[in-house]
């Protein structure tokens, strides 16, 4: 089994948003994502405008899923390590150095340029636009895991 991790800051709104998508839109067998947070508050769940915008686009409910904090466990068994942002990585790159190969931004493993900023507190429209980018990122990914892979 393949486990992609996706993280961002707080794990209620970028990651768990990522991890919905890819879940539903993966179809390699043997390959699942999950996400964690670098800077988790305790008790905290998914961002309101995060649940609304995943259960629009995917019907998938996330309103009740609490966040979970990055820890060496998961990143040790993760395949691949992609977070929302260059900072991200690179304080995960710092926290777990011996494993820094296996992380990086989800924009720059497929090739795209931009961090996907935080949506955290802002309007719907802002949620819409970051699930715009995760689901592009995510059709980019997929892609590259099945050439990287040779499944199709």
């Amino acid at each position: 089994m393949k486990n992609i991790l996706f993280v961002c800051t707080g794990n209620t709104c970028r990651s768990c948003m990522a991890e919905a998508i890819f879940n539903s839109m993966c179809d390699i067998i043997h390959i699942r994502a999950s996400s964690a947070g670098m800077a988790v508050l305790d008790n905290s769940i998914t961002s309101k405008n995060s649940a609304l915008v995943i259960k629009k686009n995917i019907n998938v409910d996330i309103s009740n899923r609490r966040a979970v904090q990055v820890n060496e466990y998961m990143v040790e068994n993760s395949t691949i390590i992609l977070t929302m942002t260059s900072y991200i990585r690179n304080g995960l790159q710092k926290s777990f150095p011996k494993f820094r190969n296996k992380i990086y931004t989800l924009s720059e493993f497929v090739s795209l340029g931009e961090d996907i900023k935080d949506p955290f507190g802002k309007s719907i429209a802002e949620y819409e636009h970051t699930y715009s980018q995760l689901k592009n990122s995510i059709l980019l990914l997929l892609n590259k895991l099945k050439e990287d892979t040779g499944i199709n």
